[in-house]
């Protein structure tokens, strides 16, 4: 007989009753090859003896295992392991001191095998971020109000049911009119998905527009997890120069000649990830060879609504006249990263078709905070938030550009930005920045090692430093502590 004492464990402690702890036990030894099809199984007496369980446990956990047709019971003879059951083959552990690599299970491909997974930033850990807004000015009690207000009343049930997959119909309202109040851009909620942030936008348009081989053109600089988006499809990236007035498009047309494009991937407002702007003359141009040589243009803006010493240029979708814009944002970027609202807004056909394959990965979003986000647009509670965000990062960046300029001018450059909510830093060569993010994090403090923004073509010591997320007495404090790492390194 087997060491049944051994083999089965149960916890009185445990919320599971004891008699489903001992049948699941023997469906464990069934499933894994111990026990065989046609096995006796102990008698009731004797196990409940080696258990020092009741005897009626016992008959109890038996009769479970028969009704789910595990076992059946023969009169006279006793209770056996289904006869009509597959033979298992036992699993063979390997011998001690064997180190021979595990083999899977069953064929896949991996395709994320170098991945490097995003950072948790949710930890407590003072944080020089790349460039986020700070969740704690966001009026996430007013937007909680909403939800539970609209939960409450008699139509807030139905939004419980499933939606439609492009999203809200008040919020993609909402948002129709607060891109053209902010942007100029004249749509209709049709040209409207709602997204989970603007990386899924980015990975529904890559998905409709490119094939593998076909060619896209991105900055030299890049946001990583769109050129990954990219290179999962097989596409070839083409890299373009970007340069203080953003893409350099005249590289781009000399490329157009020899090479047929798909799509040209663009973020003209705050570059990601060195913050330079698009100039005027390089956007219309832009949009004037998405007309020639029938290209897609994917505008990624997902900080636009941060400017601080002049008016932003519109947006290239605000003046194509011909329909070429993919153009995706995001509420999260300006709200809070966690809550995923974001939008891609194009040709009504080019939308059904990406609402249609959003279906496939995820039905929906959440209709009940979407109808939340709706209702604070609409109450301007949005337009206040943004308002006074705005007042506070300004004066955020202007304290953390006087704390580098004066404390940091030998082994940092930069530029003011003139928006968003990150200063692209420069770092001496002598800097070390692998090593200065663990000396950093060592005191206190994350700040990222700069390789996140390497490519195959860019290779820069240099990394975003986010100020928007800072309180005065926070960046000092950081910033102090970054400054008695860098000394002590140069």
């Amino acid at each position: 007989m087997l060491p049944y004492k051994s083999l089965i464990q149960i916890d009185r402690k445990a919320s599971v009753t004891l008699y489903i702890q001992v049948c699941n036990s023997f469906i464990a030894l069934i499933t894994n090859g111990t026990l065989q099809p046609a096995d006796i199984l102990p008698g009731t007496r004797i196990l409940a003896e080696l258990m020092g369980i009741n005897r009626n446990t016992v008959k109890l956990a038996y009769q479970e295992l028969i009704s789910q047709g595990w076992a059946e019971s023969v009169e006279r003879k006793g209770v056996f392991v289904l006869s009509r059951l597959p033979v298992r083959s036992k699993k063979i552990l390997p011998e001690p001191g064997k180190n021979s690599p595990p083999q899977e299970a069953f064929i896949w491909t991996n395709s994320f095998k170098n991945a490097v997974p995003g950072k948790n930033f949710q930890k407590t850990t003072l944080t020089i971020d790349d460039g986020f807004p700070d969740v704690r000015l966001a009026p996430v009690d007013l937007l909680m109000r909403e939800y539970r207000s609209i939960s409450r009343r008699f139509y807030g049930k139905t939004f419980l049911k499933y939606g439609g997959p492009k999203g809200s119909v008040n919020l993609r309202e909402a948002i129709c009119n607060y891109l053209g109040d902010t942007r100029g851009l004249v749509i209709s909620a049709e040209n409207i998905l709602i997204t989970k942030g603007s990386q899924m936008g980015i990975y529904l348009a890559a998905q409709l527009l490119l094939h593998p081989a076909d060619y896209i053109a991105v900055g030299v600089s890049n946001y990583g997890f769109a050129d990954d988006t990219f290179k999962y499809i097989g596409a070839n990236l083409l890299r373009i120069p970007v340069d203080g007035k953003g893409m350099d498009i005249d590289y781009l047309e000399e490329i157009l000649q020899h090479k047929q494009i798909k799509a040209v991937y663009v973020i003209p407002h705050h570059h990601f990830p060195t913050a330079v702007t698009m100039s005027a003359e390089r956007r219309l141009k832009l949009l004037n060879l998405a007309k020639a040589y029938r290209f897609a243009i994917i505008e990624d803006d997902y900080d636009f609504d941060f400017h601080y010493d002049n008016k932003p240029y519109l947006p290239l979708a605000s003046i194509d006249h011909n329909q070429n814009v993919i153009y995706i944002g995001s509420v999260s970027k300006t709200f809070a990263p966690a809550l995923r609202i974001g939008f891609m807004a194009g040709p009504s056909a080019f939308i059904n078709a990406a609402a249609s394959l959003r279906e496939l990965i995820d039905k929906q979003g959440d209709t009940l905070l979407e109808e939340a986000f709706a209702a604070m647009f609409n109450d301007g509670e949005m337009e206040r938030h943004f308002r006074k965000s705005l007042k506070v990062y300004k004066q955020r960046r202007n304290l953390f550009c006087e704390i580098l300029k004066s404390d940091f001018n030998e082994v940092i450059e930069f530029s003011i930005p003139e928006g968003g909510l990150a200063v692209w830093a420069n770092f001496d060569k002598k800097i070390d920045l692998i090593k200065m993010s663990e000396e950093a994090l060592k005191k206190g403090i994350d700040i990222d090692n700069g390789n996140f923004y390497k490519n195959e073509s860019f290779v820069t010591n240099a990394l975003r430093m986010g100020f928007a997320s800072l309180k005065e007495n926070e960046m000092a404090e950081v910033l102090g502590i970054l400054s008695s790492v860098l000394s002590r390194k140069s």
